[in-house]
């Protein structure tokens, strides 16, 4: 599937040059970071579902364990979700997608650093706060991820507008 916007309105001086330009494309952008907000939510939830089977299938000894396992299984979620779609099941339940700098879908090296980036940026408060002001104030709603990375999400919706 391709973009449907101008690639010679795009911003060719910046790292981002295969996305969509925040100021002439603003559709890809709206409404993303609260899309993302109910999305973690639903993803969560999933999250939770499968470690409380996990949980029961283990006899109760997953109970014990209830941190790395909600780790373990949250990890190979994102990484598996983003690697198929781009999207976990919560992105694609709000109609966003993420997206690499030069427009294309993750790979699987890309979902794997980009989950990382996630977890790094969740392990403090402080980090966590720097990523959520990130998203609200950039033009394109990154996180603290995104922008190491380089990516960003957009609403699929635009895509085929």
């Amino acid at each position: 599937m391709t973009y449907s916007f101008d690639h010679q309105n795009t911003r060719r001086d910046t790292a981002l040059w295969g996305l969509p330009d925040p100021d002439t494309q603003s559709e890809f952008y709206q409404d993303v970071v609260m899309k993302r907000l109910l999305a973690w939510f639903i993803d969560v939830v999933l999250i939770i579902g499968i470690c409380f089977v996990i949980g029961l299938l283990t006899l109760g000894i997953g109970f014990f364990l209830w941190g790395l396992v909600y780790l373990a299984v949250g990890f190979a979620y994102r990484i598996t979700t983003l690697t198929r779609k781009s999207a976990t099941i919560g992105m694609r339940f709000t109609a966003i997608e993420l997206r690499r700098h030069d427009g294309q879908r993750f790979d699987r090296q890309t979902a794997a650093l980009h989950t990382l980036g996630y977890y790094l940026s969740m392990s403090t408060v402080v980090l966590q706060m720097i990523s959520l002001v990130m998203m609200f104030t950039t033009a394109r709603g990154q996180g603290l991820a995104d922008m190491v990375l380089g990516t960003t999400a957009i609403n699929r919706m635009a895509e085929r507008r």
